[in-house]
Formats: C-alpha cells, structure tokens, sequence
C-alpha cells in the first residue's frame, strides 16, 4: 500500500495543523468573522464541497487512517444487513401468498433509489457529508421497522422502498467521501477494500438469515441488525462534525449567512428540483411497472391500467425533459455531463451490465432452492459467488489502475470474460446440471461485471472535477439503478407471464387447481420432495422460465462493448494535479 504524502497542511498532529494554518495563510484570506458564504458565493464550489476540503485540511493522519477504519466496519455492518435481507426476502413475501412479486417490489425501489441520489448528491454539496450520512440512516431504520413490523405485502413493498433508498443513499454517502479524500489513482484501491467484508457477509449473511428465521423468525433478523449498523454509524458522524467544528475555530471555513425557516424551505425546494425528481421517477416506474403486473387476474395489455401507467410513464419522462429545459431554475440533471463521451459510455456500460444481469438473477435464489433443493444459506452462497468474486479480485484491479492508471482496455477485455460466463448459464442452468458449473458461471460473471464496473466508476469521476464529483456518481449510480429496475422489469414480465402458465401445463391434471397457490408460495413449491410429480413440476417450470431470461441477459450483453468503445484512452495517474494539495490531507 504506498504511503501517504502529506499535502496542503503537512499536518503530523492537531497542534500542528493549527500552527500551519494560521501561520500560512495569506493575509488577504484571514477570515472575518463578521463574513458569512452565501448561496451565492457556492455557485462554483458549493458548502457542503467546502466542508469536507477544510475538514480535510484541518485533520492529521490519524484522523485520516481513523476514517478509513471506521468506514470500514460501516460497510462490514451494511453488507451484512444487505445480505441477511436478500436471503430472507422470498419468504418474506411467501408469507403473504406473493412470492412473484419479488421483481415488482424491487422495481419502484431501484428507480426511486437512482432518482434519488442525484437530490442526495445536490444535498451533501449544499450542506454536508454528515447530513447526508445521518440522512441514509434513518431511511434504512424506518424501512427496516416497517420490515420487521409488517402484516401485508403492501407494507413490506413500502418498506422495501425505504430501505433500498437508504442502503444505496448509504453507500452513496461513503463513495462521495472516499472520493474527497483520495487522488485519482488511490480511490479504487479504498473503494475496493471497502468492498472485502463482502467476503465474510458473502458467508455470514445467508447463515445468520437461515438461523433466525429457523428458530425465531425474519422479524428480529431485520430489527437486531439495523440497531448494530447505526451503533458502528455514530463514530463517523462524530468525527465529521468534530473536524468541521475545529475547521470553524481555526477560521478555515466561514459561518453560512442565516435563513429564515420559510426561506430555507423555499430555497431547498428550488434547489433539488422536487418537480423534476418527481417527474423522473414517476415516469420510469409507470413504465417498468407493467411488465410485471400485467399477468395478474385484473390486468393484460388489453386493460386500460396497463396502458394508462405506460402512457403516462411516457408523458412523465417528456414532461420532466421539458421542464428541465424551459422551467427549473435548478436542473435536477445536469445533461452538460452527457456530452463528454467517456462520462456517457461509463454511465450506460454501468446501465447495461445492471440490466442484463437483473434479467436472469431476480429469482436466482429462488431456482437454487426449489430446483436443487438448497438450503437458504447453501443457495446464497452459490447466488454470491458472483459477488465474492467481483470484490476478492476488486483490490488487484485497483492495484493495476494505481500502477498503470490505464481504464480502458481492461474493460474490453473483461466483456468477453462476463458474456462468456452469462452464455453458459444457457447450458447449465436446467434441472439436471451440477450445482458446482453454476458456481463456475457466477465466478465468471463476477470478475467481468467487477473489472467493468471500477473502470467505468473511475472513468466517470476522472470525467468531472472534483466539486463535481458527487453528482457524478449519483448520476452514475441513477443509471445503475434504472438498468436494474428494467432488469427485475424483464424478469417479473418473463416470470408471471410464463411460470404459472407452465406450473399448469405441468402438473398432474388432478393437481392442476394448486396452481395459484403454488405460484405465490415457495414453501408451497418445496413442499414435495424432489421425485415426486408435483415437485417435478414445479422444477420443470422452473426450469423453462430460467432459461428464457438467461438466453435474454445473454444477447444484451454485446451493448456493452459499444458503450465501453466510446471512451477516451484516459490515463488518470496523469490526470493528477494540484488538486490534491488544494484538498489537504489526502490519500
């Protein structure tokens, strides 16, 4: 790991900090008291950009090894959680007779997860990392009380909405901050360990998940762990506001000018463009939604509620292109950042690989337990295997960028690699196949999907300054989070338009009534041992959908090599500059 090269304020310890700032700073820049920033005064380089570059210049080492530490056990916590929450969530919903609606939830969450980070993005710039931290917290504890308080499938979708929210807010939230106080060449290699407790959740997660809702149920699984995550959450909020504080002592950063309640309001509403957020995320949903709806007893394509939600879906994402153009003071998006094609390829290579992978992985874990027989832990970790790779080899690849600081190339190469592993799960995937190829298939995937992935991040914050960097990636982030949404579109559409038509072709004709309850119940579908003709059945449909969304996945997947092609041969070790003793103590 190479070492840290003290900047701006070559601080070794807080005294020292103090002693440099206040001995070096040019006269012309010794802070009045009596001068506050104005909203105006952030128009190049917003509050909350300004707090986190003088909390970085007012803190020492330590602090900043103490951050990374602590952001570290964060991720472990939030991993952890995430995982027990896939493991647990198709029986979660079976519990309410609705297992198909897996893909449903999931679609409004993701939409409204990307949508809502470019607010989250346009809120840490004006106010603050903390805020936006604290923030993404309590949306994961409302969403995880309502999970574990739930009596209808309703409440659980609601919930899932929430807690979606708040993990990719979350998340979000570390990456900006990450990003503040790394270089260019360094941040994946931060990125990426702060993706390894994956490789313990990967494990931990699905077994914890399996013994609670073995022997007490899912809904203490869900409260015990969202108290741990905010317990490990409260010493980075601590720290934050400890350093901005001591930034305002030293007079590194200036008191913001007061507003009057009705002012801020105001003024907030305009600046994150609630309309504009709303009319984004409105439009996608209506339109994805349908996919997955429209097998149900009242709707077909026919209906007038399937067509309304995709005709309005279509005049929702018109009006908000309209009103971004002509009304908003404020762009909710900012379209500029499209028009350099190295930020527009590593965006939409990030939308198609989240869209061709959700299209076969929705119900993954599902297949792994009614067509093998797996338990909840065992078809997890197959499931993770996809992950476990992505993160094991995440800190090579970070390695090889800060040594070569070349993104390209390594993407192209890694497209085949991933297309290699998604064709084959065409083969492997049916009922007779060894468990063991469909982990050799998720491994494949995951290294490809995790080499594109950090070039694509990397190549889209190198596009932009680092003021900008924060709506760099919820812009990044919204793409991912559409690309999934159109993914669990394709799939809840293929789902319950083909399985329950084939549980009914199926099944023993004298068993042909349990079809509907079956279909909505995976305790139902593994009620029969395996051998048995109903059991059978099931695997047989099964079986048949699977390989419909694997071959679909599969044929998107060249899209990728036209997105990853437009980028420019960007070396982001030469695209380091003065910036970074600008920022202060960084990495």
């Amino acid at each position: 790991m190479a070492t840290i090269s003290p900047v701006g304020a070559h601080a070794s310890s807080g005294r020292d900090v103090e002693k440099d700032i206040l001995q070096n700073q040019p006269a012309t820049e010794v802070p009045d008291d009596s001068k506050t920033d104005t909203d105006d005064d952030s128009s190049h380089v917003q509050e909350g950009v300004k707090r986190i570059e003088a909390i970085t210049t007012v803190w020492s080492k330590k602090s900043l090894w103490s951050t990374f530490a602590l952001l570290w056990l964060v991720s472990f916590v939030s991993a952890l959680l995430s995982s027990i929450d896939t493991a647990l969530s198709p029986y979660v919903t079976s519990s309410f007779s609705k297992h198909g609606l897996l893909a449903v939830i999931n679609i409004a969450a993701r939409v409204i997860g990307g949508v809502v980070t470019l607010s989250l993005g346009k809120l840490i710039d004006i106010r603050g990392r903390a805020e936006g931290f604290v923030g993404s917290l309590l949306l994961i504890t409302v969403g995880m009380i309502m999970k574990a308080t739930c009596q209808n499938v309703e409440t659980y979708a609601a919930a899932q909405v929430f807690t979606w929210v708040g993990k990719v807010a979350l998340g979000f939230i570390i990456n900006v901050f990450v990003a503040d106080i790394t270089t260019l060449k360094n941040r994946m290699f931060i990125f990426a360990l702060n993706s390894t407790p994956n490789l313990a959740t990967t494990f931990a997660g699905p077994k914890i998940a399996e013994l609670f809702y073995q022997r007490v149920n899912f809904r203490w699984a869900f409260g015990a762990f969202t108290i741990i995550l905010l317990v490990v959450c409260l010493p980075v909020v601590a720290i934050l506001y400890y350093h901005e504080k001591k930034a305002k002592q030293l007079g590194v950063l200036r008191p913001k000018a007061n507003r009057t309640t009705i002012q801020s309001i105001l003024y907030y509403i305009s600046e994150f463009d609630l309309i504009g957020a709303v009319l984004i995320s409105g439009g996608f949903t209506l339109i994805t939604l349908p996919f997955s709806l429209v097998s149900s007893a009242s709707h077909s394509w026919q209906s007038a509620s399937i067509i309304v939600m995709i005709v309005m879906g279509v005049v929702g994402l018109v009006a908000f292109v309209i009103w971004e153009r002509y009304f908003s003071r404020v762009k909710f998006f900012p379209f500029e950042f499209l028009k350099d094609r190295t930020f527009l390829g590593a965006v939409l290579s990030h939308f198609v690989v989240f869209m061709t992978t959700f299209v076969w992985d929705a119900y993954y874990s599902s297949y792994l337990q009614v067509v093998h027989g797996l338990s909840i832990s065992i078809s997890n970790y197959v499931l993770n295997a996809y992950s476990l790779t992505s993160y094991f080899t995440g800190p090579f690849i970070a390695l090889y960028i800060r040594y070569t600081g070349r993104v390209k190339y390594p993407a192209m190469a890694a497209i085949p690699i991933y297309l290699l592993g998604t064709a084959l799960l065409i083969y492997f995937r049916v009922p007779s196949s060894q468990v063991g190829y469909l982990v050799m298939c998720q491994v494949l995937v995951g290294f490809g999907v995790g080499m594109i992935g950090q070039m694509a991040e990397l190549a889209a914050m190198a596009s932009v300054r680092h003021q900008d960097v924060a709506v760099a990636l919820a812009i990044y982030g919204l793409f991912g989070s559409v690309g999934s949404s159109v993914g669990y579109a394709v799939a809840g559409g293929l789902w319950t338009n083909i399985l329950p038509q084939k549980l009914y072709e199926f099944l023993p004709e004298q068993n042909k009534n349990m079809t509907a309850a079956i279909y909505g119940d995976i305790n139902k579908q593994m009620a029969y041992p395996i051998g048995t003709p109903i059991r059978d059945a099931v695997i047989a449909a099964y079986g048949d959908v699977m390989r419909k969304m694997v071959i679909v996945g599969s044929a998107l997947i060249p899209l990728t090599i036209i997105c990853v092609l437009v980028w420019k041969n960007i070396n982001v070790k030469k695209l380091e500059t003065v910036e970074k003793r600008a920022r202060g103590n960084v990495f």
